[in-house]
């Protein structure tokens, strides 16, 4: 299926956001995701489906001053 992952077309077999977190070796701790300006909490990851054309956006926390 295709999706959008911060405005890049992204080809995955990912069903799940859970899925794609692990399927683009993303950190498990220290970011956030949203789908289609939705954000999606943590524990709702391994239940939240992913839908053709899906819109992601995938925030990663920064430490600095």
């Amino acid at each position: 299926m295709n999706v959008f992952v911060n405005q890049k077309a992204q080809e995955t077999a990912a069903t799940h956001v859970a899925g794609l977190v692990e399927e683009l070796a993303l950190p498990a701790e220290g970011i956030a995701v949203a789908i289609n300006n939705r954000i999606v909490r943590r524990p709702e990851w391994e239940t939240t489906l992913l839908a053709e054309g899906d819109r992601l956006t995938v925030i990663r926390a920064v430490c600095g001053g």
